[in-house]
């Protein structure tokens, strides 16, 4: 923007006005960046992560679910535009809102059993600031066009590849999944490891999806594994319990019913599987 000049215009032009403005604005935006940045700068992930205004309870689950490691393995950017499928508690929305918000887009895609009560609801009530970092949409298991076609870069849902098995529409989700992202996007999947001896229950009744299975499942959907993480591992989960991976925490079925047993055991063991949709 050329600033006014007046009746100056000629001392200006005399003492070379373009040199002198290329060699002072650059300073002038220093200065402004310095006394503004903290306030306008978007946080970084690790800032976004580390952010005091997130709950006590999901930052004291930090140390089992790795939020940054797991995001940078799934190559998430600040100017990315993240579909998150079925948010749950809004565990990960207090992290990816905050940090997408200036550069990127987020997306949440709730499913119909998500209404008023729920504990996402909650969480977004105790947090009304929140509501301004996503978009939100909805839609039914079978049909889930929860995004225009080619509109993602990223789709990520955590611990819900047992829940679509379990009402039978895993097929459709995928496909859906696949739809909404762009040639080459990225699909990350968390979900509660089963084990490899086990013959897998195609409706997963105890939480539990064999990493095999999954990797399967996904790829007949048009998507290839291109990564694996064990940063969420648990090997002192056997996965067999009397109420499935919810005997675990943090959902503790049983109630106080050997409560220390299993808080000693801790969360299930969770793959983290990193897919590319491919071009059919």
């Amino acid at each position: 923007m050329k600033p006014y000049i007046g009746k100056y215009q000629g001392f200006w032009h005399r003492n070379g006005y373009r040199k002198i403005m290329k060699a002072v604005y650059p300073l002038v935006c220093a200065v402004a960046m310095t006394m503004t940045g903290q306030a306008l700068a978007a946080p970084t992930l690790e800032q976004a992560v580390h952010s005091s205004t997130r709950d006590a309870k999901f930052i004291a689950r930090d140390p089992i679910r790795h939020p940054v490691e797991e995001l940078h393995f799934f190559g998430l950017r600040p100017d990315a535009r993240v579909v998150e499928i079925w948010p749950g508690g809004g565990y990960w929305t207090q992290i990816l809102g905050p940090y997408l918000h200036d550069r990127g887009s987020y997306t949440l895609a709730f499913g119909p059993e998500d209404g008023a009560g729920s504990a996402f609801s909650k969480m977004l009530a105790a947090h009304p600031q929140l509501a301004q970092t996503f978009r939100t949409t909805r839609f039914d298991g079978e049909h889930p066009d929860f995004a225009l076609p080619d509109s993602a870069d990223l789709v990520l849902t955590f611990r819900n590849l047992h829940n679509w098995m379990e009402a039978g529409n895993a097929p459709q989700m995928l496909a859906a999944i696949h739809r909404v992202l762009r040639s080459g996007g990225i699909f990350g999947v968390e979900d509660h490891r089963g084990h490899t001896d086990a013959v897998q229950d195609p409706h997963a009744g105890d939480g539990y999806v064999r990493q095999s299975y999954a990797i399967s499942l996904i790829e007949k959907a048009g998507f290839k594994l291109v990564g694996t993480s064990e940063i969420n591992a648990n090997p002192r989960d056997t996965a067999n319990w009397p109420k499935g991976v919810w005997t675990l925490p943090p959902t503790f079925a049983l109630g106080d019913t050997d409560r220390a047993k299993y808080a000693a055991i801790g969360e299930g063991d969770n793959f983290v599987l990193k897919f590319q949709k491919i071009d059919r």
